[in-house]
């Protein structure tokens, strides 16, 4: 005997809900439907299921024996489609931003492999969030260690950091800048006095040359920053070097060495999710990641380990 999986529902429903008018709604069907799904069941088995009365249904002692597994069956069920339609649906990524470099990154992979993605752009002021969003299937993020044993984690990009300043700044003819030089100048990050990833970096990197903060003001965003950095000789900015920033006329970047800040980017995963294009962007970024050169480069201690690999 092969069991009907429409019946099993139906009576799952009637013996959760009592009444075959409610299992009928609760189904999208009519409560005839239902009635006779029941029945069939019963038949098949053999034994009467629910014990029906003026108010309602309950199961009998058949049925609540049987009810457990009837409700493991639609479980399991219900994930086997479900994780169909997941392996059919676009490959969710959280990018962090669009003007990042991790879209670089994404944007080469999928002109090697034209898969379907839909990507998620919190924004550069975004909150610190948890480290890999239920919402997503992967995630790039500043991670070092990973203390959840069911996510995976792998050094994805190391990006060069460029000074930003205003054409009259007396650095802006420089063809590049060595971070000793940088003891004493102040930064304006309004961006800094939030806990994103981002900010932390910063806030870590300024200490350790002698470069002072200035977190004063709003941030209203990218093409602000930049339009009052076109104007100021007494304040710099930082950029990644692959980051997409607006054009100004009288704002310069600057490649910054000796040694030269690089912000850590890392993918996240998880052990489980089997969705058919994960393992290609996970590979796509192995393949495509330079470590970290300790003679040329500079991380915050906490990065260098999980970054020279």
């Amino acid at each position: 005997m092969e069991l009907d999986l429409g019946a099993v529902r139906a009576f799952v429903a009637v013996a959760e809900d009592r009444y075959f008018g409610e299992a009928a709604i609760r189904l999208a069907v009519s409560q005839q439907a239902v009635s006779k799904r029941v029945a069939k069941l019963e038949a098949d088995l053999g034994v009467q299921l629910l014990s029906r009365t003026r108010g309602g249904a309950e199961p009998t002692e058949d049925g609540e024996a049987f009810l457990k597994h009837a409700r493991a069956l639609i479980g399991l069920a219900d994930q086997a489609v479900e994780q169909l339609r997941g392996r059919r649906r676009p490959l969710r990524v959280d990018v962090l931003g669009t003007r990042l470099a991790t879209m670089e990154v994404i944007r080469a992979f999928h002109a090697d492999h034209d898969v379907e993605l839909e990507l998620v752009t919190p924004g550069l002021g975004a909150e610190r969030r948890p480290m890999l969003p239920d919402s997503v299937d992967a995630a790039f993020a500043r991670v070092s260690t990973v203390s959840d044993p069911a996510i995976s984690r792998t050094p994805a990009y190391l990006e060069p950091a460029n000074l930003l300043v205003g054409r009259r700044h007396p650095l802006a003819r420089r063809r590049r800048v060595a971070m000793a030089e940088l003891a004493g100048l102040t930064a304006w990050m309004p961006y800094s006095a939030r806990a994103s990833e981002w900010a932390e970096f910063w806030q870590e990197l300024c200490p350790a040359f002698g470069v002072l903060v200035d977190t004063d003001g709003p941030n209203f965003g990218l093409e602000h920053h930049i339009e009052v950095l076109s104007t100021a000789t007494d304040r710099v900015g930082f950029v990644g070097a692959k980051m997409h920033v607006p054009w100004h006329p009288d704002v310069v970047q600057i490649p910054l060495v000796d040694p030269t800040p690089v912000y850590p980017f890392s993918l996240l995963w998880r052990h489980e999710n089997r969705h058919p294009t994960l393992s290609l962007l996970v590979e796509h970024v192995q393949s495509g990641y330079r470590p970290f050169d300790a003679e040329r480069q500079w991380l915050p201690e906490a990065d260098r380990a999980a970054m020279s690999i």
